[in-house]
This record gives structure tokens, C-alpha cells and sequence, in this order.
């Protein structure tokens, strides 16, 4: 691995050229028409770029819908690593900027305030850092507030409804859904100059609140797609009847338990029934974030570990996966070991907890299973359990919340050894 070319994340970003933001408006346009996509525009009279453009990420047809919104201005857009395996030169012209997710990167810093001051344009930036996985908000970075006051730029919300609905994560077949986006100019530079970043974050945080199964509901948007719950055990993966994990099953329009064999109808409208007994949960976001609790359970009962054999593919650039075989890959409250030791080979990458505030997963990636992923600066390694199915979920979960624990007793250290220097002072 030592002789792989790394990807090259020191080129600075294009300035999209006119052509390429018009081709790109043309391709999007078919499907946003088709679609009936809806702007509402707040007040966005007069803004031009350069400013920060932070959207909502349920969907590939969030970059198809941006491009409308921002036609005629371009955009550098921050791209995960594994977008660029599209193709990479084509990426690069129409001005993105490559990432690898959950990373510290100064080299991305510099990438958006050379886009914002020397480009002079729209840099688009997806703060949630993945999919959202159930259709509402996934985790916001604390850091975001610290940018926004750093670059002192217009900043834009660009809240989107429809995406995810019609192609969710877990089951990336294509059904008819409207869309409909509010683009709202939040901040203004003498409004960041004036805000904490502690207000920053609460702003953003409320902003980019949503719930795409409420907005359906209340927009009485019918999906009548036949496979409308098929893969939905992928997110729902333990059963509120009997709590057992993993062991949850999908079809057509039907989830159940292969545990204790209870079943739920999904309806056109994204509502959950019982065939038979209590309906435990009718909106799909509850039980998601229920297991979440089960998780915040387990753990601070001392009870969370995960361990199993893992497949590892390794992203050190543009040009392709490369194999690396089988490892173990360990989580607990210390974080992730992932190890292999072999004759003649062997590695180890470790993550504590406090530096992974979230975790990316995906689902049946690429055909080849549900896999996590996680990066250093100049490598992404694709994680496939083996002997585990339908673990990645919970895996998400425990992250966040180990992160949270773990981020909530630091400041609670740190708040303590604050009031003791303080008191030492006073004598």
C-alpha cells in the first residue's frame, strides 16, 4: 500500500465555468420538471455569491435540485471521496472539492475559503455528511458554527422535502414523489459578526429540522409503490414486540419479525400498522429513534461490544477499490480496532470515540453488503461484516452516542477543574 498513489486533495478547486453550469443545469432540469419541483425563495433577492450554501442530503437528486436553484451561479460543491470514482477530471471541472468523511481536514478549510475569496462562488456544503438514513435530520457537526464565523460569508439554508421519499437508502429503487425546497438567506455577514457561535449552531440546528414521513402525511403525498417497504428492516432492525435484533425482515409492502413472527403493513402514506395486536410504532421515525435508546441503554449498562470478521476494501484514490481481505474489526466504548495480523502482513487502525462524532454506513454498497466506512486523511477503508448481518444500523447508533457520553463527562472534567482553579484563586 505504500506504493499507491494517494488521491491528490491538494488541487485547489475550479471555478465552475458557465458551460458546465449550464450542461449541468440541462441534465437536472428533465427530472426536477417532472417532478414538479416547488422553490420558495426567502429573502434571496439580490444574493450573489460568493456565500456558504449548507442543504439538507436525503438523495443524489439533492445535487440536480441545487443546480436549479442556484442556475445561473455555479457552485463548488464538497464531495465524499467515493463520488470521485465517477470521474474524477469531470468532477474537478464542474468544481468539486473531494472529502473524506469524519475527518479533521485542514486542507478542506483552505479549499472553501479559496472557493469563497478567490473563486467568488457558491460553496455548497452538506453538513449532515451522508444520506439521511430515515428521513430526518442526522447529526450536525459542532464545528459548523466555528466556520460559519470564520468565513464571514452570506450563509443560505437549502431545506429539501421529496428526496428521500422517493429513493430512501435502504431501498434505492426510484418512486414518484414530488419536490419541493425553501431556500432562506439564514445569516448575513454584520448578523455572523454580531452571533455566538453557540447561537450559530442553535440556528442551523432548527433550520435543519425535518421529518419526511410528517411532510408526507401532511401533504397527503400517495406512494403507491408495491415495494414501498421492502429493506426498511435494514434501518428497523429490532422487533418492539419481542426487542430481538437483526432479525427483522421486509417485502412488498410488509416488514415482520423472524423471531417472533409479528407482521406491520406499511400504507401509501408511509404509516406503519399491526396486521395482528398493538401497532407500536405507526411512524417510521419513532422506532428508529427508539432503538437509538436501547443502544443508550446497553451502553451505559456496560453491555455494548461488537466484534466480527470484516471484509476491508481500501479508497487511497480516484481510480478504484483495492482488496485487503479479511480483518476483525472491534467497537466498544474505547472506539474501533480494526486489525489484521497475518504472516507477512499486518495493520491497525484505531478511532476513539471523541473523534468520531457520527459514523457513515451503507447498505448492500455497491452489491457487495452493508458495510461501514472509515478514513485517515489519505485513505478510506470499506468495512463488510461477515458472520453479522444488519448490524451497521445499531453501529451508527452506538457511535453517536459514545460520542455524546463520552463529550458530555469531558465538559463535565473540564467545567470542574475550571470552578477548582477558580476557587484556588480565591483563597
Amino acid at each position: 500500500m505504500k506504493d499507491i498513489q494517494k488521491f491528490d486533495m491538494l488541487r485547489k478547486p475550479i471555478r465552475q465555468r458557465f458551460f458546465w453550469t449550464l450542461l449541468a443545469w440541462l441534465l437536472s432540469y428533465p427530472e426536477t420538471k417532472k417532478r414538479n419541483l416547488k422553490i420558495n425563495k426567502i429573502g434571496m433577492e439580490g444574493l450573489k455569491p460568493p456565500f456558504l450554501f449548507l442543504s439538507n442530503h436525503m438523495a443524489f437528486a439533492d445535487f440536480k435540485v441545487a443546480t436549479r436553484a442556484l442556475f445561473p451561479f455555479g457552485a463548488n460543491y464538497v464531495v465524499a471521496i467515493d463520488g470521485f470514482l465517477i470521474n474524477e477530471w469531470l468532477l474537478r471541472q464542474v468544481g468539486c472539492i473531494c472529502k473524506r468523511k469524519f475527518t479533521d481536514d485542514i486542507l478542506l478549510l483552505r479549499h472553501i475559503r479559496y472557493s469563497l475569496e478567490t473563486n467568488k462562488a457558491a460553496l455548497a456544503l452538506y453538513p449532515e455528511a451522508r444520506y439521511s438514513y430515515c428521513g430526518t435530520t442526522s447529526i450536525l457537526p459542532e464545528s459548523l458554527g466555528k466556520l460559519i464565523k470564520m468565513l464571514k460569508v452570506p450563509v443560505v439554508s437549502f431545506i429539501q422535502h421529496g428526496n428521500y421519499l422517493s429513493q430512501p437508502q435502504w431501498n434505492l429503487d426510484k418512486r414518484d414523489c414530488p419536490l419541493e425546497v425553501t431556500m432562506t438567506k439564514l445569516l448575513t455577514p454584520e448578523q455572523i459578526e454580531k452571533t455566538s457561535v453557540a447561537e450559530i449552531n442553535r440556528l442551523v440546528k432548527e433550520t435543519f429540522t425535518y421529518d419526511e414521513y410528517r411532510w408526507q402525511k401532511e401533504n397527503n403525498i400517495i406512494i403507491d409503490f408495491p415495494d414501498r417497504a421492502k429493506g426498511l428492516h435494514r434501518i428497523l432492525y429490532q422487533c418492539p414486540r419481542c426487542h430481538v435484533e437483526s432479525m427483522m425482515n421486509s417485502d412488498k409492502d410488509e416488514l415482520w419479525c423472524e423471531s417472533c413472527h409479528k407482521h406491520w403493513k406499511m400504507s401509501e402514506l408511509g404509516e406503519l400498522s399491526a396486521v395482528v395486536g398493538k401497532t407500536e410504532f405507526s411512524h417510521i421515525p419513532d422506532w428508529f429513534e427508539w432503538q437509538r435508546t436501547q443502544v443508550r441503554k446497553e451502553i451505559e449498562s456496560g453491555k455494548y461490544f461488537f466484534q466480527d470478521q470484516v471484509i476491508v476494501d481500501s479508497l487511497p484514490n480516484a481510480k478504484g477499490y483495492i482488496r485487503l481481505g479479511e480483518a476483525t474489526l472491534t467497537h466498544s466504548t474505547d472506539g474501533f480496532v480494526l486489525k489484521r495480523e497475518t504472516e507477512g502482513e499486518s495493520y491497525r487502525l484505531e478511532k476513539k470515540p471523541l473523534s468520531l462524532y457520527s459514523l457513515h454506513i451503507e447498505y448492500d454498497y455497491k452489491g457487495k453488503g452493508d458495510c461501514i466506512d472509515l478514513s485517515t486523511l489519505d485513505d478510506t477503508f470499506y468495512i463488510y461484516p461477515i458472520t453479522r448481518k444488519n448490524v451497521v444500523t445499531k453501529l451508527q447508533f452506538a457511535v453517536e452516542e459514545i460520542y455524546r457520553i463520552q463529550q458530555a463527562a469531558l465538559l463535565e472534567q473540564k467545567t470542574a477543574a475550571f470552578f477548582a482553579l477558580d476557587a484556588v484563586n480565591l483563597q
